[in-house]
């Protein structure tokens, strides 16, 4: 798999992708991460990526050339071209799953007030926000999409089963975990999880992931049990 970043910003994704787990990946081959400067494309002597809006307003709007010109320089047959953008479609688990698919990602992050609406007519085959919240640019959602999409690439956790288990990945928040020591400050470990029985180990987990997600996040508990109710129809 291949991802692609274009960003004004490019050192600054390209410190996080050179730490941990990314880098482990991108060492072994098992990700292919690309940063490209949108500035490259510019032709001004001042390098300009965005200029006034037309009709007036506050803020400065992200031209369309140098963005066309970048995504038809990566773009093949088999991109997936996404925008980050406060307007797109929440990014969840689900979709990360979806996007691990792909074979290649052109991720557009965004700076200033926002995109020149041709881009998103024209250009992109998705846009995705990462929350109801507004951000400097889409460096920050770009680095949360690849970290999410590069950590379900088969090899890159050390153990296979992590992301299996992960809060989201079933629908339900993770269940608590728990290392030495057994006892620290009068706190002590659940006995079942020192018991060394499988079955009721499992059971107890299942148990707190799902008094985990009723408490703390009812949204999602609602949803698990609509989707039961329409398996029952």
């Amino acid at each position: 798999m291949r991802i692609d970043v274009i960003t004004i910003f490019p050192d600054v994704c390209d410190a996080y992708f050179s730490e941990s787990i990314i880098k482990r990946a991108r060492d072994r081959e098992l990700i292919e991460i690309q940063l490209t400067n949108l500035r490259d494309f510019t032709h001004d002597k001042h390098r300009s990526v965005d200029d006034r809006p037309y009709g007036g307003g506050a803020g400065m709007v992200m031209k369309p050339e140098p963005l066309f010109e970048a995504v038809e320089a990566l773009r093949t047959e088999q991109s997936h071209v996404i925008m980050m953008s406060p307007q797109g479609n929440r990014f969840t688990q689900q979709k990360a799953q979806q996007l691990r698919n792909s074979q290649h990602l052109i991720l557009i992050c965004g700076h200033y007030e926002g995109f020149d609406e041709r881009i998103r007519e024209r250009l992109v085959d998705e846009e995705i926000s990462i929350g109801d919240y507004v951000l400097t640019s889409g460096m920050l959602p770009a680095m949360v999409i690849t970290d999410a999409v590069v950590r379900l690439l088969p090899g890159v956790l050390g153990c296979a089963d992590s992301a299996i288990e992960e809060s989201f990945s079933e629908g339900l928040l993770e269940y608590p975990h728990y290392t030495r020591p057994e006892v620290y400050r009068g706190m002590e470990v659940p006995p079942v999880l020192l018991s060394g029985n499988h079955g009721q180990i499992t059971k107890w987990r299942q148990n707190q992931s799902e008094l985990r997600t009723r408490e703390r996040r009812p949204d999602l508990w609602q949803q698990i049990n609509d989707t039961n109710d329409e398996d029952k129809v």
